[in-house]
């Protein structure tokens, strides 16, 4: 029987865009973004001369628009290179402006390199666009009739503001970022084991994954710049190893349908502030007395041992030499950057062509469009740009609002505060929302210091539906590959983590060693999961094969989350009065899960397997066959990408 699909599948692909992600507010990082845009205004104002506060607030917004969660360490790094990116960009744009022949090929030029720099990580990404679009804005700025030089000056001037804003806590803050993480793990471990209904605590067991990958990311990243002596740094990253036997206890208590004493939910809401609060851990709960089973004893060890910590060996940092030649390596081995790179470069050419030929106001914005939506690894393109001219519409009438109103002077310092707020809003909620605030600032800002008018206006909106039409025609529907189906091979390499854990989890883990790897296996099947619902929720908004291959597999997907479950929950009971299956069975169920991998990666029918019939194994076995019905289900022709459909379908007939 095929897994139900979930309501995330069901309405159509405009409400999936439109959905906002249910986080927090991140207040901090909306008072960051206040202040950072904000202030410059305010002052100048006060100072007799508000157009100086607005270019000061264009040289603020790379740090706003790259601003992230996490260590401050991680953050000086993302921020200051982001900063750097878009420095350089801009001075290239000013030094080139106002002559077409050699601001169009500057522009195409860093719109390339951007796109290459982007396989080096994430933060090399963030600063590539960020150079990309400070470096396509500072071609327009030739119009102001201002000098090169106090333009450059003003903008370096609010690019150090914004940087020292963001990072001003650091002395007193230090490891607040990673201790709120950590703290985050166990609220998470308290939610789910909480959860009464079976759809809420999937929900929370996702979060519990998240906030784990995050945590560690987290940690290993501000390690990393450390010499290994650090002790608040090694304490909590100890911590958070001690803390794996209870959340991998937790997660197979809520997949056997069980929950916990109260006192083991408050235990953990307890470590919760103690780690907030850096204070002594509190004592466990004792064991209730009796002989509990082997899940219920797990957990309790766990309780224990989190109690305990561990110590773990430090991870030596990479020499940024090596770091240098796995990004070379990167951009040699595979095609996938250089198409990326050729289709951003080929959609800007485009943009720069037509702001050429076509008499539109501020030409700029079209191309500015373009790389900010076409940037790579940010998403679906398809999503993006809907997205982008979405908000820019309801942008563009919140701008036409203001300046149809008349506001002046400190009005206009407010609604900047406004507009600044919620582009961190939509940051961490939804691109449409970020777009929405993003328009009416920038359109404040270029009216503050190029006495903007109703043209300003006009222009966004004609520029921006100019720059989506170019990136959806050239950069998706033309594109070869665009609309192909991608998620059948993510989820063949999650099955692989899978495989890859269950030879971990079902042994009997006799060594540190062994312990250590059955951690990093489990580790590395959930986070796999994580990405794959990431890459689920991108696709699944395009209506495109793409986007029908995505609702398709759910049922896959979601077996798959089962199946690793059902191991965790046997893997906790090993060597608690329980022994490990047989390695004839394990080696059954590691060649069912290559099987449904290869199946997935053939666009084929799996073959029938056999699987053990012990009674220890009969959970995972049973999730093992709902995985294999749901790869056999009725969805199956719309998995395969439209090369293989009608090669596959008399097949699937005949099955």
């Amino acid at each position: 029987m095929s897994t139900p699909r979930p309501d995330l599948a069901a309405p159509h692909w405009l409400v999936q865009l439109l959905r906002s992600s249910p986080v927090p507010v991140p207040w901090n990082m909306v008072a960051r973004a206040v202040v950072a845009l904000a202030v410059p205004l305010a002052i100048a104002y006060a100072a007799g001369d508000i157009a100086v506060g607005a270019l000061i607030s264009t040289g603020a917004l790379p740090a706003v628009l790259s601003e992230s969660a996490g260590p401050y360490r991680y953050r000086a790094r993302r921020l200051g290179g982001a900063t750097l990116a878009a420095t350089a960009g801009y001075l290239v744009g000013l030094l080139t402006g106002g002559t077409p022949a050699l601001s169009v090929p500057a522009v195409i030029l860093i719109a390339a390199v951007s796109a290459v720099i982007s396989a080096a990580g994430s933060n090399a990404s963030v600063a590539g666009l960020q150079m990309l679009v400070f470096g396509v804005l500072a071609t327009g700025q030739h119009a102001t009739g201002v000098r090169v030089e106090v333009l450059f000056g003003c903008f370096c001037l609010g690019a150090a503001w914004s940087f020292v804003v963001a990072l001003v806590t650091w002395t007193v803050r230090a490891t607040s970022p990673e201790r709120t993480a950590v703290a985050h793990v166990y609220v998470e471990l308290a939610a789910m084991l909480s959860a009464t209904d079976e759809a809420v605590s999937r929900v929370a067991r996702h979060r519990l994954t998240t906030a784990m990958n995050t945590a560690y990311d987290q940690l290993l990243t501000a390690r990393s710049w450390l010499s290994g002596r650090d002790a608040a740094y090694r304490h909590l990253l100890n911590l958070l190893s001690a803390t794996t036997p209870a959340v991998e206890a937790s997660v197979a208590m809520v997949n056997a349908g069980r929950r916990p004493d109260q006192e083991v939910i408050d235990h953990f809401v307890a470590l919760s502030a103690a780690v907030l609060a850096g204070q002594p851990l509190p004592p466990p709960p004792p064991m209730p007395p009796g002989d509990p089973d082997p899940v219920l004893a797990a957990l309790y060890a766990g309780l224990v041992r989190i109690g305990r910590g561990d110590d773990r060996k430090r991870r030596e940092p990479t020499p940024w030499y090596r770091r240098l030649r796995e990004w070379a390596g990167s951009l040699a081995s595979g095609p996938l950057t250089w198409i990326a790179a050729l289709r951003l470069t080929l959609c800007v050419a485009i943009a720069e062509v037509v702001g050429l030929l076509v008499p539109v106001e501020r030409s700029y914005w079209i191309t500015l469009t373009v790389g900010i939506v076409l940037k790579p690894d940010f998403g679906s393109v398809f999503g993006r740009a809907v997205l982008r001219g979405i908000g820019t519409v309801i942008g563009v009438g919140i701008g036409a609002a203001v300046l149809g109103l008349g506001a002046q002077g400190w009005v206009l310092v407010a609604l900047s505060a406004v507009f600044a707020g919620g582009i961190a809003v939509g940051k961490v909620r939804n691109y449409g929302i970020q777009s929405a605030f993003v328009t009416p600032l920038i359109i404040l800002q270029m009216g503050l210091a190029h006495t903007g008018n109703w043209s300003v206006v006009l222009a966004r909106l004609v520029d921006t539906v100019l720059g989506c039409v170019i990136v959806l025609v050239f950069g998706y529907l033309l594109w070869p590959g665009s609309r192909r189906p991608q998620v059948g091979g993510r989820l063949a390499d999650g099955l692989d983590a899978v495989a890859k854990y269950v030879s971990h989890a079902l042994v009997e883990a006799a060594s540190g060693e062994a312990r250590l790897a059955r951690s990093r296996a489990r580790r590395g099947a959930y986070r796999a999961l994580a990405d794959l619902r990431t890459a689920f929720q991108q696709a699944v908004v395009e209506p495109s094969a793409n986007g029908r291959q995505a609702v398709a597999w759910w049922p896959v997907i979601a077996a798959q989350e089962r199946v690793a479950d059902a191991v965790t929950e046997v893997g906790v009971t090993i060597g608690r009065g329980v022994p490990p299956p047989e390695p004839a069975d394990v080696e059954l169920l590691t060649a069912a899960l290559g099987e449904l991998a290869a199946a997935v990666r053939e666009q084929r029918e799996p073959r029938s397997m056999p699987l053990p019939d012990a009674g220890q194994l009969s959970g995972v076995v049973d999730q093992l066959e709902s995985a294999f019905d749901a790869v056999r289900g009725p969805d199956l022709a719309e998995r395969a990408p439209l090369r293989l459909v009608r090669r596959f379908l008399p097949y699937h007939r005949r099955t």
